[in-house]
């Protein structure tokens, strides 16, 4: 039994004998990016500080050779041989340690794929090194030579090997980069992205049920959470309350009835607040809320979509007796706001 010590915070998780560090610490309720458990990708690529471990064969596209002379390794491959092992991992409070942002980093859109008549999904692939994200965060898109300001939009899919980035952004009347992404941005065009921004990535150190709220595009970042939560094995109930006007502006039920099939821990309730439909609840989410989950004084709280959506859920969270250090929500405002807000104000409906 080896010791795994989490620089700065001083926690400590236990690493069994011929465990891998990646999978010791989400037993252990840490949260650390990864994709292809193989060696393969670099996504879980830490810095070792001091202690001793055996990774194997890795693929050098994956992990440099300067970069093991400097100590990084890849987690999901690297097994404690010495009995304590001290990783670089967040902050002094444990939590995620966030990626530096790269700017104007140059994507191709590979795809472009109506989900609704309001929201148009791009899927984005990197010309060169992908950008290192938390499921949760959001990247800044534009081209101010076209008349589209950059604006901000959350990231709706898990990290990948590839570094394929997926945004669903919605169309705003009168907004002059959601006009551009939805009537001139086309196929093969290329486009540059700066990011990841924004801290919607919770805690990883909690393991408690998840309700999770969404309206709207506001499902992109929930889908990245979800996506990224579920592959690595979260185990407590995960519940996704997806809010929509009309059947017409539902999307992604297929992928979230997939993982209602493939994951008996989560489950999704959809509810309409313009028509009535059969297998469908009816109404709005913060209305309909205590007739599902009387007790929220367990759960973990993400919410995502316009601020109104978002205040009112947070409000009947709180009601139903949420905790605030576990409420994490994400207000998406116009882009029609003073540029003297900060950045991580500006979100995804411009």
């Amino acid at each position: 039994m080896s010791r795994i010590r989490l620089h700065p915070s001083g926690r400590t998780v236990e690493c069994r004998d011929g465990e891998t560090v990646l999978s010791a610490l989400e037993q252990a309720g840490y949260a650390l990016p990864n994709n292809c458990r193989a060696g393969a990708c670099g996504e879980c690529k830490v810095k070792v500080l001091s202690g001793q471990f055996d990774q194997g064969m890795v693929l050098d596209m994956a992990l440099s050779q300067p970069e093991r002379k400097d100590g990084y390794g890849l987690m999901c491959m690297a097994k404690p041989i010495s009995d304590e092992l001290v990783i670089e991992y967040g902050t002094a409070d444990a939590q995620p340690k966030l990626f530096p942002p790269r700017e104007n980093v140059l994507f191709i859109v590979t795809d472009r794929i109506p989900r609704t008549p309001r929201i148009v999904e791009l899927r984005l692939r990197p010309l060169g090194q992908p950008l290192r994200y938390w499921p949760g965060q959001y990247v800044m898109l534009g081209d101010a030579a076209a008349g589209a300001p950059p604006r901000c939009y959350s990231i709706a899919n898990a990290p990948r090997p590839d570094g394929e980035i997926v945004l669903q952004v919605t169309r705003v009347d009168g907004g002059p980069t959601s006009g551009w992404i939805h009537d001139t941005l086309t196929v093969g065009s290329m486009v540059k992205l700066s990011g990841p921004y924004g801290t919607f990535i919770g805690d990883p150190s909690v393991d408690s049920p998840v309700l999770c709220m969404a309206a709207g595009s506001g499902l992109a970042p929930i889908l990245a959470l979800t996506d990224a939560a579920l592959r690595r094995g979260y185990r407590p109930p995960v519940t996704l309350l997806f809010s929509a006007c009309t059947r017409a502006d539902m999307y992604e039920l297929g992928l979230l009835g997939y993982w209602q099939a493939k994951y008996r821990n989560f489950k999704v309730k959809v509810t309409l607040t313009r028509e009535e439909a059969a297998g469908h609840l009816t109404g709005r989410i913060p209305a309909i809320l205590p007739g599902l989950f009387p007790d929220l004084s367990g759960h973990a709280i993400f919410t995502a979509g316009s601020p109104a959506f978002v205040e009112a859920c947070v409000a009947a969270a709180r009601a139903l007796g949420a905790r605030d250090d576990r409420i994490h929500s994400e207000g998406y405002v116009s882009q029609h706001v003073p540029e003297t807000l900060p950045a991580d104000r500006l979100m995804a409906v411009g």
